[in-house]
């Protein structure tokens, strides 16, 4: 039996599901915790319940729904397009509020369509919340972590740096962090002399057979889960990235797009003078980002209630596009937040690429809101 009572709004909402023709789906609250533990992300990572079978597989309960949900289709092989809704407990250690809570929401896979899917997930989040919420005005935050991507793609930077400001997007405080260490490179200075010695001759073929004759000396070797050419190959990896400088312009180029923050209806005018002026070509980033906001025009989103910043994001691994958040206007409690993500079934073993786009709602908060309305 659940812990915690359901609001009694959830009749309204669950109509609200049926009425956009979702299949009600749940999953069981024990989950295998490597799916979380791999693909989910460091902040998740932290504040989930692990446990483990007695076989010692380890286990976690239920921190959110998403990745069951998709584990659940590619088990069942069903088809898409399919749309999916939940609602049940999730577990996982807040900074607020309790560590057992209520979502529900809509996960939305195989519509090829991607700015219609985008479109869609906005309006029907936007609405569904109106009308749990009538007569509160609405206060959508949009990012979009593909036109991240192709801003650092397009400034050149080593892939491993490129990885690394990537994997930040949404913590601008990681990211400043990031930006420090380009501006002002860290040299590495903790190398075996040996090692420094090969690793600067770029004798990769010396390097691999001195760490597999260390490793096989230590003993290292039988326990070790990386081989000789990926220690080599990571060894190399690090000594670029410790000498790799972001000139000032490019820094000065970072910086203007990270401060981007505009209503949406003015956003794409925003990039594309951003783009120009920097001389990057972003290409497919901007179209894909322009085709979303003629879809939310067209499927009638008010987009004066919207809000593009360059620097949002959310802090889960697995987006790969559009990131979202909604509130009520002048409060700071996210009640709704969702993205796309469009690798994520594939990483959970789905045998092609299924786009994939959803988003949750926060039902105790909610609850508080409609309390204080």
């Amino acid at each position: 039996m659940p812990l915690i009572n359901l609001p009694n709004f959830t009749d309204d909402l669950l109509s609200e599901f049926a009425a956009r023709s979702t299949t009600r789906v749940d999953t069981p609250v024990i989950q295998p915790a490597e799916p979380f533990l791999d693909i989910a992300g460091e902040d998740l990572r932290r504040r989930i319940f692990m446990t483990e079978s007695e076989t010692g597989a380890s286990l976690c309960l239920r921190p959110e729904f998403t990745i069951p949900v998709c584990i659940r289709h590619i088990e069942t092989a069903t088809g898409t397009p399919k749309r999916y809704s939940y609602l049940g407990e999730v577990f996982r250690q807040r900074r607020e509020g309790a560590s057992e809570f209520y979502q529900a929401g809509i996960e939305d896979l195989g519509d090829i369509n991607i700015s219609s899917a985008d479109a869609r997930a906005i309006a029907d989040a936007t609405g569904i919340l109106g009308r749990l919420l009538p007569g509160r005005r609405l206060q959508v935050t949009l990012g979009d972590q593909a036109v991240f991507e192709a801003v650092v793609q397009a400034l050149g930077l080593p892939l491993g740096w490129q990885k690394r400001l990537i994997h930040a997007f949404g913590n601008m405080e990681q990211i400043e962090a990031l930006l420090a260490r380009l501006v002002s490179p860290q040299f590495v200075t903790d190398l075996d002399d040996d090692v420094a010695r090969l690793v600067a001759a770029d004798d990769e073929a010396a390097l691999i057979a001195h760490i597999d004759a260390t490793m096989e000396a230590t003993g290292y070797s039988t326990n070790a889960s990386r081989s000789p050419v990926e220690i080599a190959r990571r060894l190399k990896e690090k000594l670029i990235l410790s000498e790799t400088r972001l000139d000032d312009a490019a820094f000065g180029v970072l910086q203007e797009f990270l401060s981007l923050n505009v209503p949406l209806f003015n956003a794409s005018a925003a990039l594309a003078g951003f783009a120009d002026a920097a001389g990057l070509k972003l290409g497919n980033a901007l179209s894909r980002f322009d085709g979303r906001v003629a879809a939310l025009a067209n499927a009638g989103v008010d987009l004066s209630t919207i809000e593009y910043r360059a620097a949002f994001g959310r802090p889960l691994d697995y987006y790969t596009g559009l990131v979202f958040e909604i509130a009520v206007e002048g409060s700071q409690a996210v009640l709704v937040g969702g993205g796309r993500f469009d690798k994520l079934l594939t990483f959970l073993g789905a045998q092609s690429r299924i786009p994939a786009v959803g988003f949750s709602f926060w039902l105790d908060r909610i609850e508080t809101e409609r309390a204080n309305a």
